[in-house]
């Protein structure tokens, strides 16, 4: 079987200001059979999901402008990339330096350099991962009506953040310990959602969000 069969033509961003390694990685991923967009920096990459949103983002840390940590916590606050599988691909190896990763919101953390076979496993690791909760989400849904909601909707990047936390079944104590917020300011922010949506109660909300893919 040919290396180049990746089934359904995956998307990836790469994000490094080194134009050697981009160049290298990129080639490298192409012949595997990854579709691969570049950027040298958290800002440029932030107008390329503007634009398309890829399956899966490998993301450097140390660069110009925007760095990988700001980037990264960029994507986790918009609902329609919160949900993407990021890597990050560091010189920096200490152990306070993975930490630092995987708490900003990375998925996985590599270190340089790094072996290509190994970058793929984690590649194909993570999107597999990532369809699984697609599917467990749709199994979920399935045979259930869509939820109604009026397509002018416009929720606060608090009120965002309060929803997927919802739609990952968090309560609102949870959530409220998540935010440093009290818990009345969290159910402040359910109801003024259930209000703008006319939705009746969180397991409507939960389900709306997973059906707009905002998680």
């Amino acid at each position: 079987m040919s290396e180049k069969s990746t089934p359904e033509h995956h998307k990836l961003l790469l994000i490094d200001d080194d134009p050697n390694l981009v160049l290298l990685v990129k080639d490298y991923l192409e012949l595997r059979g990854y579709e691969v967009a570049t950027a040298r920096n958290g800002q440029e990459a932030l107008q390329v999901l503007a634009a398309e949103i890829p399956n899966l983002i490998i993301c450097d840390v140390m660069m110009p402008e925007m760095d990988g940590y700001s980037f990264v916590k960029r994507v986790r606050e918009n609902p329609q990339t919160s949900w993407l599988p990021v890597l990050f691909l560091s010189a920096k190896g200490q152990t306070q330096d993975r930490v630092t990763g995987l708490n900003t919101g990375a998925d996985v953390y590599m270190v340089k350099p790094f072996e290509p076979d190994e970058l793929v496993a984690q590649i194909e690791a993570s999107l597999k991962q990532a369809s699984r909760i697609i599917q467990q989400r749709g199994s979920a849904l399935e045979g259930e009506v869509t939820i109604q909601v009026p397509f002018d909707v416009e929720l606060t990047p608090t009120e965002q953040k309060v929803l997927q936390f919802v739609a990952k079944g968090m309560s609102n104590r949870e959530i409220a310990t998540d935010l440093s917020v009290s818990q009345r300011t969290v159910e402040s922010h359910v109801s003024n959602m259930l209000g703008k949506t006319g939705l009746s109660n969180r397991t409507e909300l939960a389900r709306w969000a997973i059906e707009q893919r905002m998680i």
